[in-house]
């Protein structure tokens, strides 16, 4: 079984190289935006200075508790993207790819610029190589100029436009968690979509996931589902209280198994899932369509 660990506190302080236990060989940075948020635990409105300059300790301290080749995913804002290249290269991660995660519904319209529709994923590696990298394939809707149904899918690339975010609403769905108003628990609630496609790539069965801004524990919640070791870290007992319930007892709307069949064409799939699936996987096509990624 995986062991799942949940730390209050602030995480600057408890990524103690030190201290810490565990060595980590996977982490989803996913920190407050400092766009003057109503956080009770946080100051989201600090200065540009002392804003990047937390995320580059809190860079360098991940740094220094992951395994060599392990991975991490800096996720922000668009606008935000040099000062996050910046804070990995400087606390000694190596870039591979800078993913576009465009949205499905959240576009923002700007009235001097272009509109705001993705946000940027910067995925990095403590070494030149990554220990682990597993190279999936979906199969998403075909476009308007394609002739043939794709046999086997696609690899996935670094524009990631099939994930939808939980925006509030409709689209939100079951998955978003929601108080007894009907109000959202977390307005920055991240996706299992998202999280399992990360933690499917860059990690195996039996490794250390790491979320130091852990927030209603998707991260957690996911790589227990896939035979992985979580570490969780979040500053809001609210928090950590719910990321506790979510922990002890799987949710029907927390449930991996609906995005199996999403990751069917990919080579050795029962083995990067690390859990026994009730899909069963399609027999291998002999046939290769026409593809521009396949």
């Amino acid at each position: 079984m995986p062991k799942n660990k949940i730390h209050e506190g602030n995480c600057l302080e408890i990524l103690d190289a030190k201290k810490f236990s565990s060595l980590v060989d996977l982490t989803f940075l996913d920190p407050p935006f400092n766009q003057n948020k109503d956080y009770a635990h946080h100051d989201d409105n600090l200065s540009p200075e002392e804003y990047w300059g937390m995320m580059k300790d809190v860079c360098q301290k991940i740094f220094d508790v992951t395994s060599v080749g392990g991975a991490i995913y800096f996720m922000q804002r668009e606008k935000n993207t040099e000062e996050v290249l910046r804070c990995l290269r400087e606390s000694g991660w190596t870039l591979q790819n800078l993913i576009i995660w465009k949205k499905k519904t959240s576009a923002v319209p700007v009235a001097s610029k272009f509109g705001k529709h993705y946000q940027i994923i910067a995925y990095a590696t403590k070494g030149d190589k990554a220990r682990v990298f597993n190279r999936l394939r979906i199969s998403p809707p075909l476009p308007a100029n394609y002739k043939f149904e794709r046999e086997n899918g696609v690899y996935v690339t670094d524009v990631w436009d099939d994930v939808r975010e939980l925006t509030s609403g409709y689209f939100a769905g079951d998955e978003a968690i929601r108080e007894k108003s009907g109000e959202r628990f977390h307005k920055q609630q991240s996706p299992i979509a998202l999280l399992l496609r990360i933690i499917l790539s860059s990690s195996n069965a039996g490794d250390t996931v790491l979320d130091p801004f852990a927030g209603t524990g998707t991260t957690l919640v996911t790589a227990q589902q896939v035979g992985r070791n979580s570490i969780g870290i979040e500053i809001d007992p609210k928090n950590v209280k719910m990321i506790q319930k979510r922990s002890d007892e799987l949710w029907n709307a927390d449930n991996i198994e609906k995005y199996y069949q999403d990751y069917i064409y990919t080579e050795n799939l029962p083995e990067i899932w690390g859990a026994k699936s009730s899909v069963k996987l399609p027999a291998k096509s002999k046939t290769k369509q026409p593809s521009l990624f396949g």
